[in-house]
């Protein structure tokens, strides 16, 4: 696995098999990780952060983008790992993804494609359209993006111009809109209001770093409108 260090503070994972990719952000004692696979390599992802120096912290963060298992069947263990530890562990997500995650609704969740079941868990911050979450020193967005599910959201990073995406858009493509709660329209306009934020680079759920924004996100409606 090779770690893609994103300056000042952002490391990528690239996802494994299955697996979503997985983001650690690093401010202060705090820590924050984006989305956390299937489960099944969650100790090689703490293993390369941990080495990275990302994980040397007191408080640590986990943002689920939206319900899928790809991103969210990995909570369980990064959770126990961190409490084992001794560090404190906060999860995060949408309002709506947290009633999900909360109920362990297996239908919208997926885990039945991948052999799985998925245990109800207690997400502790629950986040509207535009509200912010604070790790160390950094500010990020939530900008709820529903259309892949209805809770999809994406972290907006302001000052370093970081989008991290979720299934929402990819490099060159978009997330479907074919399984429990999808809906095409809502994505079109989500990609829509995508468009219009400032963005040096996307970094999205699965797939390679987008880092012509608008261009990508033209071409993507182009096909779609």
């Amino acid at each position: 696995m090779i770690p893609i260090e994103i300056k000042p503070n952002i490391l990528m994972l690239k996802g494994v098999h299955l697996d979503s990719n997985v983001y650690f952000l690093k401010s202060r004692d705090e820590a924050l990780i984006v989305d956390t696979g299937t489960g099944v390599y969650w100790n090689r992802y703490i293993g390369v952060a941990e080495r990275e120096g990302y994980l040397d912290v007191e408080r640590v963060y986990i943002f689920n983008t939206h319900e899928h298992f790809d991103h969210v069947g990995g909570n369980e263990a990064f959770g126990r790992y961190f409490n084992e530890k001794g560090v404190e562990v906060v999860f995060v997500a949408h309002e709506l993804t947290a009633k999900t995650l909360e109920e362990g609704d297996d239908y919208v969740i997926l885990s039945f494609y991948y052999g799985r079941r998925f245990k109800p868990q207690k997400v502790q911050i629950k986040l509207r359209d535009n509200d912010y979450l604070r790790v160390g020193d950094v500010e990020l967005r939530l900008i709820h993006t529903p259309g892949h599910t209805q809770g999809s959201s994406c972290l907006y990073y302001e000052e370093e111009e970081v989008m991290f995406t979720g299934d929402t858009v990819f490099l060159g493509t978009y997330g479907r809109t074919d399984l429990p709660t999808g809906n095409f329209e809502e994505l079109t306009r989500s990609l829509e209001e995508l468009r219009e934020f400032r963005v040096r680079l996307g970094l999205p759920g699965h797939g390679g770093i987008i880092k012509d924004w608008r261009g990508n996100l033209e071409e993507i409606l182009g096909e779609l409108l």
